[in-house]
């Protein structure tokens, strides 16, 4: 994976980049829409590329691999041929899902055992053996095991659980390099920084991963319960300490005004359920701000969705008709509101890039902020 830094803006630490995979060019700031079961939910892959404009997804290896399975998904020719989406693709390593979904998890020195919650049927992840699955699926990105504690954990048990994350980072980077992608084009892995919302932790585990030298370096458990406030803070604890020269993502973020802070910190690359998850329950992100299109005041409002977005929702539907199809339950509805709010923040974050390419942007985020927010 090619980086390059293109620019940093004057009046913040925001970073306009690109980088490189074998499935094509992702510029940064970016937004990674959430395939978790290798399906953008609600939104086909010719959309996402045409009418959202994103230039990578992410994908999720606990869910991927308990069903399909990984051997199907290898003998499609990995995720982009069974998913039928060509672009870049990142899966995280899914030890989140295993710390947070599957039941009776025991996490060892070797790696974590859990049962399935799909039928109880048990497993084991090891630093090794993610790597193995994300070689399988055949992603650009690939993320090493780590475990993410509770926002509210103690300090002591927050460095325990990052040195068991540290030792396993160096197994997976050591396997990562003895290993090559089965579909034979080149495939990059991440070091996620943890450490809770505990400074000196999480400068330790920063530190750390930058002498293992990867590719590229994540920011976990920052989305677990703790205030935006302590994320922030944390955010500015870590950038620092990262590569200039090798892309940071930032996991399971967030609002459009998280996206904009951590922009503003240094931060790259994004991921997060709420744009489709609040779409499919009636919350519209739009450049006018938001809006729950339930509501009785749409009800023969017959003007555009959202205006000030050339998106295909907004081209094509009206408020009244989206609030009709929301109100009957009706797939369609489901996919418009998806569709709307994955182009907005696309489209917030192709603004943010351009602010940054001309050194404005701090100025553009203070103005747009209460204009995207207001309800």
């Amino acid at each position: 994976m090619t980086f390059t830094l293109a620019h940093t803006d004057a009046t913040s630490n925001a970073r306009a980049a690109s980088f490189e995979t074998a499935h094509g060019t992702v510029q940064t700031p970016a937004f990674m829409p959430v395939g978790t079961l290798g399906s953008v939910k609600a939104v086909p892959p010719r959309v996402l590329h045409d009418d959202v404009q994103a230039d990578i997804i992410l994908g999720n290896t606990y869910h991927l691999y308990l069903r399909p399975g990984t051997d199907i998904i290898e003998a499609a020719g990995g995720l982009q041929h069974f998913s039928q989406w060509n672009g870049p693709i990142l899966t995280d390593s899914g030890g989140y899902q295993v710390f947070s979904l599957a039941d009776r998890c025991t996490l060892t020195e070797e790696g974590a055992e859990f049962r399935s919650h799909i039928d109880g049927s048990k497993h084991m992840f090891t630093p090794e053996s993610v790597v193995d699955t994300q070689r399988a699926l055949g992603s650009d990105i690939m993320m090493v095991l780590d475990e993410c504690p509770a926002a509210d954990v103690s300090k002591e048990y927050a460095r325990e659980s990052n040195e068991l994350t540290l030792r396993w980072a160096e197994r997976a980077r050591v396997h990562y390099e003895k290993t090559t992608s089965p579909h034979g084009h080149e495939q990059a892995l991440f070091g996620i920084v943890q450490g809770v919302t505990y400074p000196e932790v999480r400068r330790e585990s920063a530190r750390a991963l930058v002498d293992l030298d990867f590719p590229g370096y994540a920011i976990g458990g920052l989305s677990v319960g703790e205030s935006h406030e302590d994320m922030y803070d944390m955010v500015e604890v870590v950038t620092p300490l990262l590569p200039e020269q090798k892309p940071r993502y930032l996991m399971g973020v967030g609002t459009p005004e998280n996206l904009l802070e951590n922009v503003a910190r240094g931060v790259d690359m994004f991921d997060c359920v709420m744009p489709t998850r609040n779409g499919r329950n009636g919350t519209l992100f739009t450049t006018q701000g938001r809006m729950n299109i339930k509501n009785a005041q749409f009800k023969n409002d017959h003007t555009p969705i959202d205006p000030g977005l050339e998106a295909y929702a907004s081209r094509t539907f009206t408020k009244a008709y989206l609030r009709h199809l929301q109100k009957s339950n009706e797939i369609l509805g489901l996919q418009i509101a998806s569709q709307q709010n994955l182009a907005f923040y696309c489209w917030l974050m192709r603004e943010a890039r351009q602010a940054i390419l001309e050194d404005r942007f701090m100025t553009w985020k203070d103005a747009i902020l209460p204009q995207i927010t207001r309800r």
